[in-house]
This record gives C-alpha cells, sequence and structure tokens, in this order.
C-alpha cells in the first residue's frame, strides 16, 4: 500500500505494527499525557490516506512517486513518534522519577523525522548522497549562519546532561545584566532558559550564556536557604545583649525556620555605630523578600523595647525651642496614671499609690504578630493595652502542629493581663499576642512590692479580684476548677502575701 518495489505482505505488516505501537504508548503513558500520542494518531493516519490515494494513480507518474514519499515518511514518522513516546515517557521517566527535559524530547523527535525522510527518500530511488554531495556549500553557508544557536543548542545539551537546574528550581546567575536578582526556572528549550523573577518578570537567557555562568541554585541540595539582615546598633549596647535581641526577633518571625536555629555575629565596627548580622533560614525562597522586611520589623520593635538605639550620621545641625523636660515627663506619668488607674485591680490603692506607680511604669512597643508573653514562661509583670489589640491565645488541646491555638479573648485599649504573674509569680497561663501595632504599659515587681508594703490592707480585695478573673479564665478554657470561690480567694491571698513578703 505503501512501500514501493515491496511485497504485499510488507505492507499488510506496516500499518498494523505503527497502530500496534501508537496503542502501545497510548495505553503505558500516564493519563494527563496521553495527548502526546495525538501526533503519531494524525501521522497514521495520513500514511493511509496518501497510500489509498496512491493506489489510484499509476506507479510511473510523478504524482505517484510524491505520494509514495509523502506516505512513506508518515507511516514510518508515526512509528518512529511512538517510539520515542516509549522511551522517553515511560522507560526513562518512571526510572528516574523525573520529567524528561524538553531539549531531549524535541531533539530525539528531530533526529527520528532525519532518519525517517532519508529512508522515504530511498523509498522512491533517490540515494541521499547525492543530495548531501550537491548541497554542500548550502549547508556550509547555513552552519555559518546558525552558529550561535548551534552554540545555545549544544549548551542547552551540556546543561540538561549535568543538571544544574531543573524546571521550578531558584537561581541566580552571576555577572548577567539582565537577571538583576534571584529566579524561578520555568523552562528549558535548545535555545534558551525561561526565568521568572521575584517581580514575576520573564526574562529568557541563552543556554550559550548560562553555560559560562556561575549559577547560585537556591533550592539545591534542599529548599532550606540562608538569609541576612544587617543592622547597626550604638556603642552604648553590649553586643552580647544585641545578639540576644536579634536572634529572638527573628526567632518568632512568620517564615523563618526554628532549625536550624539563627544566630548572630558582630560584623563590624563602623563609625556611628556596631554593625551587627542577623543569619535565619527559610524554605519559602519565594517569600523571601516578605520574610526579611517582617524580621526587619520584628527587630526595629525589639531595639526599642530594650531602649537600644540605632544611630545614624547627622549631616545638618537643627536648632529647636528647648524642651521641659520635666513638664514632658510630668505629662507622661500622669497619662500612665490615667490608665493604670482604670484597671479593677489598682482602684483598691489610694490616689497616692496609683501616682507612684505610673511614675515608674514602662511603655513597650510591639509589632503585629509579636508575642508579648507566652504561656508557661516565668513573669511578674503587668501589662496594659494603651495602643492597639492583642490576642490571649492557647496551644489546641491533642494537636502536635506548631502554632495551631486556640484564641480566648482579644484585649483592647484599657483591658490588662499578666496581673496573676505580677501578684503570685506563677507561670503565664496562656501566651498574648499582639494583633495590630501595641503600645502597652508595663509595671514590673518591684515597683508593686513598694507599694503594697505601705497599703498591705488592698491585698485581701486584690485576692477577691485575681479570684473572679482566674474563674473566668477556667470557664473560658472549658475547665473545672476544684476550689470554692471563697477557698480560691483565700488561697491567692496568701500567695500574694508570701511572694510579696508580706507576713
Amino acid at each position: 500500500m505503501v512501500f514501493h518495489n515491496v511485497d504485499v505482505t510488507s505492507e499488510i505488516v506496516a500499518v498494523p505494527l505503527a497502530a500496534g505501537l501508537l496503542g502501545l504508548a497510548a495505553a503505558l503513558l500516564p493519563a494527563g499525557e496521553r495527548r502526546r500520542a495525538r501526533q503519531g494518531a494524525v501521522l497514521l493516519a495520513c500514511s493511509l490516506v496518501l497510500g489509498t490515494a496512491r493506489l489510484a494513480l499509476s506507479n510511473e507518474t510523478a504524482v505517484s512517486r510524491s505520494l509514495l514519499f509523502a506516505a512513506t515518511f508518515c507511516l514510518l514518522a508515526s512509528m518512529g513518534r511512538s517510539t520515542v513516546l516509549l522511551v522517553l515517557d515511560v522507560v526513562i521517566e518512571r526510572r528516574t522519577a523525573r520529567p524528561t527535559p524538553r531539549i531531549f524530547r524535541d531533539l530525539s523527535t528531530g533526529l527520528i523525522y532525519l532518519i525517517v525522510a532519508l529512508v522515504a527518500l530511498r523509498a522512491i530511488d533517490v540515494e541521499p548522497g547525492s543530495i548531501l554531495t550537491t548541497s554542500a556549500l548550502l549547508t556550509a553557508v547555513i552552519g555559518l549562519a546558525m552558529q550561535d544557536t548551534l552554540g545555545n543548542m549544544v549548551s542547552g545539551l551540556a546543561l540538561q546532561m549535568q543538571r544544574p537546574f531543573d524546571v521550578g528550581d531558584w537561581i541566580e546567575v552571576e555577572g548577567d545584566a539582565a537577571l538583576q536578582q534571584a529566579g524561578r526556572v520555568t523552562e528549558v528549550t535548545w535555545r534558551a532558559t525561561t526565568i521568572m523573577t521575584l517581580d514575576h518578570v520573564e526574562v529568557i537567557l541563552p543556554n550559550a550564556s548560562l553555560a559560562k555562568a556561575a549559577i547560585r541554585n537556591y533550592s539545591r541540595p534542599s529548599p532550606v536557604a540562608r538569609r541576612r539582615v544587617t543592622v547597626g546598633v550604638s556603642y552604648t549596647a553590649a553586643p552580647a545583649e544585641v545578639h540576644e535581641v536579634l536572634i529572638g526577633a527573628a526567632r518568632d518571625a512568620p517564615g523563618v525556620l526554628v532549625a536550624p536555629a539563627p544566630f548572630a555575629r558582630t560584623r563590624a565596627f563602623a563609625d556611628s555605630s556596631i554593625e551587627y548580622e542577623l543569619f535565619f533560614f527559610i524554605d519559602d525562597f519565594a517569600q523571601a523578600p516578605r520574610i526579611e522586611g517582617a524580621v526587619r520589623d520584628r527587630i526595629y520593635y525589639a531595639l526599642a523595647r530594650r531602649r537600644m538605639e540605632i544611630p545614624f550620621p547627622t549631616r545638618a545641625l537643627v536648632l529647636t525651642p528647648p524642651v521641659d523636660g520635666a513638664a514632658s515627663s510630668a505629662a507622661v506619668g500622669t497619662r500612665r496614671t490615667a490608665t493604670l488607674s482604670n484597671l479593677d485591680i489598682v482602684r483598691p490603692l489610694p490616689e497616692g499609690a496609683r501616682r507612684t506607680l505610673g511614675e515608674r511604669a514602662t511603655v513597650r512597643l510591639y509589632g503585629p504578630g509579636e508575642a508579648i508573653v507566652r504561656k508557661g514562661e516565668p513573669s511578674m509583670e503587668l501589662f496594659v493595652v494603651e495602643r492597639g489589640s492583642v490576642a490571649v491565645e492557647i496551644p489546641r488541646e491533642g494537636s502536635e502542629r506548631e502554632g495551631d491555638v486556640v484564641q480566648l479573648a482579644e484585649l483592647g485599649v484599657g483591658q490588662c493581663f499578666g496581673e496573676m504573674g505580677l501578684l503570685t509569680g506563677e507561670p503565664r497561663s496562656a501566651t498574648v499576642r499582639a494583633k495590630t501595632l501595641c503600645e502597652v504599659v508595663v509595671v514590673d515587681h518591684s515597683a508593686f512590692h513598694d507599694v503594697l508594703a505601705s497599703h498591705p490592707e488592698v491585698v485581701d480585695r486584690m485576692g477577691a479580684l485575681l479570684a473572679s478573673r482566674q474563674a473566668q479564665l477556667e470557664a473560658a478554657t472549658a475547665a473545672r476548677g476544684s476550689q470554692a470561690p471563697e477557698e480560691r480567694s483565700r488561697r491567692l491571698i496568701s500567695q500574694i502575701r508570701e511572694f510579696f513578703k508580706l507576713v
């Protein structure tokens, strides 16, 4: 039907063989990849149509010879296409568990089609060698014109054989002006590699350039990548304390891995500050800019709470009217006194004692998501929300996943937490985390000790208030207290007196 000067038996065998190869490839391919067999099916159908048309013509006409060449090419190309699918998509991919690079697939298909074309020429009694000899000059001209293209193709083959990166990897090419930042590999063809940068800009790099450049792969040998943030802190702060603050700021930032743990080092002694580097690890490189920004935010708030200055060079002299420091300090103390006076636990104190607490209180700044206190940690401080809101959280019962918590309450401006730790020294019963940018007024144990030493008569009223608050917490957490309200109040009063050494 198709071959020239071939017996009927060969004609009958050729088409079923091509159909059998095509059916085997379609059956063995994964369900989502069976569309790749369509090309072989189209070629086989074309071969049948062209072979049938050739039967109506004389074998000696030029049209018949052309139909013979086309039919033979389509039939052999269908068989070759099915063979490529069986070898690359079924055998190799199942053994390596990795998709075959597109450049190998294209080159394999091109090589098969070239061999098929040469065989089809022999089928119509045309010697392929004579065509290649007469077109030697044309071949040389085409080769010179495609020098860069051939170079990219060879480089693409070398890259795929060495596999310094795969599709989906995050890479950075040193010295390439077009790629100013890391990008994710989206496609590798025989001519170029396509990269999508963090700015969602598509960059196409010739394979020849990639083969010569140094490549950083942030996805190998694992997706874990180390990042760093540099900050300058005043010379008045001890390096060990700064290291502690920086590590604490990174440890709770979203996206930062717990292991490997963050660490800090002293980088240099600069003109106006000591430069420190904070190192931390992430496993989602696409979110690297967001995570680094969150870490910098946490560093600012943590340094501000510890009153560690981030200095900067002074470039201009600005003359301002003198500020009455005493008046400013008095206004701040008055505001803090008013904030504390609205608390139930402070209201039993006389006005002078409340004023003393307001003057000795401090203000701390927390960024969104930062933990102010943690469940189980010891603490002897009272916190009052002066700006923003906080969430009271406990771990979800039965869950071992980190960060899986239940929110018990949300506290806003004027509400307090930490009174149990302040008055009894008990560990924190819940984690309190800033939901927004928060300023909290903090009263420490020593200030409260001095006040209670002067006014021990208010301890009984404070014990009753604490008992009421503890009962509310147990109700929120579905816990069942084993003590009656009166017994609980007496126990807490005893704890307060013992803790403040008032007995």
